[in-house]
This record gives C-alpha cells, structure tokens and sequence, in this order.
C-alpha cells in the first residue's frame, strides 16, 4: 500500500509541477483557460460548438479535445468552426493530465489565441486531481442525470468555479430538480457560478457568452498593468463573480 501511495504522490507532483509551468506560459500571453468537466453525455462538445459558432468572430479560441479512443469530438468542433483543435486520444486513460496537455500546446500559435478551451476526458471522478494548469475548472451536469451528482462527486464541484446545468429543455421528462442539483451543488461550493442552459434549444446561452466575454477581458486588461501581469493567472480553484 505505501508503494502505490509513494507512486501516486510522485505522479501528482510532477504533474503539479508541468501545470504550473503550462499557467505561467498561458499566464504570459494573458490566455485565458479553461477546463471544462462532465460525465459522458452532459453536453461538453455540444456547447463548445454553441460557442464557437456565436463568438468565432469575437474570440479566437483554441480547443484541446480529449477522448477514450476517437477523434469524435475533435472532428464535430473542427466542423463547428474550430480553426484551433488538438485532439488528445488517451487510450483507454480515464483523464487528460498536464503533460498531454503540454505536447498539445506545442502545436498551437499561443500568440494567436485568447481562450483556450480544454475539453477533458467524460469523468467527474479522475480529472477532479490533475490540475492541467487552467484558469477554472467548469463542471456540467444534465438534467438527464441524477440531481445528486455533486453529493456523489464532491471533489470536482469543489474544485470548479463555474457550473453548467444542461438541456433545461427536458426538465419534467425526468424526476430530475433543477433546484435541488443547484442547493447540492452550491452546499459543497457556495462560490460557483451557475449557468441553467439547453445547447439544442439555445436557452440561457446568451449568459454564458457575455461572461466568456468578460473574462477574456480581464485577461487582456492584465496585459497593459506590467505590474499585475500574474493577476489573472491563479484563477484555478476561485469563485469568479458574475
């Protein structure tokens, strides 16, 4: 048992240590990033090609899309407009951790970019302890799923800043309550950011791009305050207000 935890603790720490070197260099160039999180099926990939396609003109994005075994999802946000998409296939790997993120940046233009996405591996359990060097965690759920998710997986909801409550537009098909998902949620991370959305539908979208917005904004406000280049760069694991 001490060898496997002896091990654990040595891959955590170098991972730990690739992500800090990932913020400082997203940090440098005042991108903001972010590492969103979710079950399989809660609507990930659907709400990254939402968003591209509402602010591919105002934001330059870059998306880091990582799968099991496929480049499914790398290929749906080349289509939705993606003009920046990494795939990372894990192979059989339940998350993605910060030195597969690193050889991903390798091939992107950070110069070019002012949001870089990561969409992580369908797992609320795993990616909750490999910091990839994000600005936020965001977690999404579905009103397909229980409404006790973030009872079952504390440690994701308390290490995110934002959620993202998808496919409203099937509320009542389900015993499913948005109400009781949010208390739960906001029991274990009074902080977070709430988003009530449906992808197909559009509903409460609008909200999600101003904030994107605005928080790209802060990042590139950072840029003209040389002394305050770090501000922005420890966003990982802080409730961002609206």
């Amino acid at each position: 048992m001490s060898e496997k935890i002896t091990i654990e603790t040595k891959v955590l720490s170098e991972n730990d240590r690739l992500a800090a070197e990932i913020r400082r260099t997203l940090g440098d160039k005042h991108i903001l990033s972010l590492n969103l999180v979710s079950s399989p099926g809660s609507g990930k990939t659907s709400l990254l090609e939402r968003t591209l396609g509402a602010l591919g003109s105002t934001l330059r994005m870059a998306l880091i899309a990582g799968d099991v075994q496929t480049e499914n999802d790398a290929n749906r946000l080349t289509k939705a407009g993606g003009n920046v998409v990494r795939p990372i296939v894990t192979g059989g790997a339940c998350h993605l951790d910060a030195s597969m993120v690193t050889r991903a940046l390798a091939g992107i233009d950070l110069d070019r970019i002012d949001v870089l996405f990561i969409e992580n591996v369908g797992n609320l359990v795993c990616p909750s302890s490999y910091d990839l060097g994000e600005d936020m965690k965001i977690v999404l759920i579905s009103t397909t799923e229980g409404d006790d998710k973030p009872l079952k997986y504390p440690a994701m909801f308390r290490r995110s800043s934002v959620l993202v409550i998808n496919k409203i537009d099937l509320i009542g098909l389900s015993d499913f309550d948005i109400r009781r998902a949010e208390s739960n949620a906001l029991a274990i991370n009074g902080g977070l950011k709430v988003f009530e959305i449906s992808c197909r539908r559009g509903d409460g979208l609008a909200a999600w791009y101003e904030w994107l917005i605005q928080q790209a904004a802060i990042k590139e406000a950072a840029r003209h305050k040389p002394e305050n280049r770090n501000e922005c760069a420890d966003f990982q694991g802080q409730n961002i207000p609206a």
